[in-house]
């Protein structure tokens, strides 16, 4: 990257992709690829999987580069194109996909203290809640728990307004509570 692209916005450097410097797309890779990596591995708990679903959003970044609009904010157009990735994704596996269920087999050939144990079983618990829920709810607690969006940033990447963001956040977090304290009498 080089010193001049430090100061360019990311909507900036979005232009020049879609003006055909395919170079910059390396800048938006340095400034995305973690945040949109972390992302999908929540929402696949795989983290091979996520790593090619990060390729494709940067694949699909440079094929559909002429359909961003000049004007818009860069990070919400980026990430809904990772929850397009996403869905097509879990679409194409929606039989093969187990959700969060794979966590135990990880547990399993680990060491535990009694401490680290129980703090691995509650962690496993929220996982096996998060896979309960929704995708939906799911993305929307991915973004705004482990992302730490605001709101405002959620509901342009949603296409929606802030109030409806935080009634369904609210609701996502009764159900993942309710799935939580189920799994933990069960």
């Amino acid at each position: 990257m080089k010193i001049a692209d430090v100061f360019l916005t990311d909507e900036q450097v979005m232009e020049a992709v879609k003006g055909g410097n395919l170079q910059q797309v390396s800048v938006l890779f340095d400034r995305y690829h973690l945040r949109i990596f972390n992302f999908l591995v929540r929402l696949t708990a795989d983290r091979p999987v996520a790593e090619d679903l990060t390729q494709n959003v940067f694949l699909r970044l440079i094929k559909y580069r002429s359909s961003y609009r000049e004007g818009n904010k860069f990070m919400p157009w980026i990430y809904q194109m990772a929850r397009n990735v996403f869905s097509d994704h879990y679409q194409s596996n929606k039989n093969k996909w187990k959700g969060f269920t794979d966590l135990q087999k990880i547990e399993d050939s680990m060491p535990e203290s009694d401490e680290s144990g129980l703090q691995d079983e509650r962690e496993e618990l929220l996982h096996r809640s998060m896979a309960r829920l929704d995708q939906e709810q799911q993305e929307l607690l991915v973004l705004t728990r482990f992302q730490h969006m605001k709101y405002e940033e959620v509901a342009l990447i949603m296409n929606t307004s802030v109030a409806n963001i935080k009634v369904k956040v609210h609701r996502a977090i009764g159900k993942l509570r309710e799935h939580y304290f189920e799994l933990e009498k069960g």
